[in-house]
C-alpha cells in the first residue's frame, strides 16, 4: 500500500511521530513517503501534496492541517486524521492508538465521502470548501446586505456582519459558534448562518443540495471570501456567488466512529 505523510511542521513532538509512523508503515511491507513541507522540515525528500496519488494518507495535526491537506489535493485521496491539535473534529485517532491502527489498517479499508461546497462568480471557479466559507467586509465591523436565491427565488434578504456558507461537516465548526446546528455529515446540503444579522429573524437555513443557490452581495462595501481558513479571494461589491456541490468529495478512512458519539467527546473537551 502506497501512504503519503502529512504533519503540522510548527510542531516538533508532531513531526517526531509523523517519523514514527513511517517506520510502522514500512515495518509492515508498506510504501510510505513524505509530502514536501514535512519532508523539509525533517530534512528528507518528499512529494507535493498537488501531485499526491497515494492508497492514503496519514495527517499528523488539528483541522487546520487537515483542510490545508484536503485543499492542495489536485485529486482526493482517503485521509485518516491523528489529533495533535486543540480539538481535532475531523480527526478520529488519538496518538496513544494511532501507531496500532495503522500498523493494522487494511487493504479493503472502507471509506467515507464528505461533501464539499463550490463557489464560482460569473462562471469563474472560486475554490472548494469542506468545512465553510465567510463572506465578509474587507474592513472589520461593517454590515452587508445579502440576498439568498434559492431555484431562481429570493427567499430571504438580511444585513449582517457577513455570512458563512457551511457544508454538514463544517457545522461542527465556525458555523457551531455563530450558532448553527450541529448536521449530520450525511446530510447531502448547504448550511447558511448568518453572523451578528441585523434582524433577529435572520436565522440559519440549511438546504438541500440539490437546489440551485446563489448568493447576492448587495453591499457597496468591498467584500473577501474566505475559504476554509486557507485562501482568501477578493469578491469586490454588488456580485452574485453560485453555490454547488463540488464534483470531488473529500475521502475520509472509515475508522468505524460513531459521528455523535464523537461531537458529545470532544465538546466536552471546550
Amino acid at each position: 500500500m502506497k501512504c503519503l505523510l502529512v504533519s503540522r511542521i510548527d510542531n516538533v513532538d508532531a513531526l517526531a511521530f509523523a517519523r514514527k509512523i513511517k517506520s510502522a508503515l514500512v515495518s509492515e511491507g508498506n510504501d510510505a513517503i513524505f509530502e514536501s513541507d514535512t519532508a523539509a522540515a525533517l530534512g528528507e525528500t518528499g512529494v507535493q501534496l498537488s501531485h499526491a496519488a497515494a492508497d492514503v494518507v496519514v495527517v499528523v495535526g488539528g483541522d487546520g492541517t487537515i483542510l490545508r491537506t484536503v485543499q492542495q489535493m489536485h485529486h482526493q485521496c482517503p485521509l485518516i486524521g491523528i489529533n495533535w491539535g486543540e480539538v481535532g473534529f475531523l480527526t478520529d485517532l488519538e496518538p496513544t492508538e494511532a501507531l496500532e491502527y495503522v500498523k493494522t489498517l487494511p487493504h479493503g479499508f472502507s471509506i467515507e465521502e464528505r461533501m464539499r461546497c463550490s463557489f464560482s462568480r460569473n462562471g469563474e471557479h472560486l475554490g472548494d470548501a469542506l468545512n465553510e466559507a465567510l463572506i465578509v467586509t474587507q474592513r472589520p465591523a461593517k454590515m452587508l446586505r445579502f440576498s439568498i436565491v434559492i431555484d431562481g427565488i429570493v427567499a430571504e434578504q438580511f444585513r449582517s456582519d457577513g455570512l458563512l456558507v457551511s457544508t454538514p461537516t463544517g457545522s461542527t465548526a465556525y458555523a457551531m459558534s455563530a450558532g448553527g446546528p450541529i448536521v449530520d455529515p450525511r446530510v447531502q446540503g448547504f448550511l447558511l448562518v448568518p453572523l451578528a444579522p441585523y434582524m433577529l429573524s435572520s436565522r440559519p437555513h440549511l438546504i438541500s443540495s440539490s437546489r440551485r443557490l446563489e448568493i447576492r452581495l448587495e453591499s457597496l462595501k468591498p467584500a473577501n471570501l474566505v475559504i476554509d481558513g486557507q485562501e482568501t479571494i477578493e469578491l469586490g461589491s454588488s456580485v452574485a456567488i453560485e453555490v454547488k456541490q463540488a464534483e470531488q468529495p473529500a475521502l475520509f478512512v472509515d475508522a468505524h466512529r460513531n459521528f455523535f458519539e464523537k461531537v458529545d467527546n470532544k465538546l466536552r473537551k471546550l
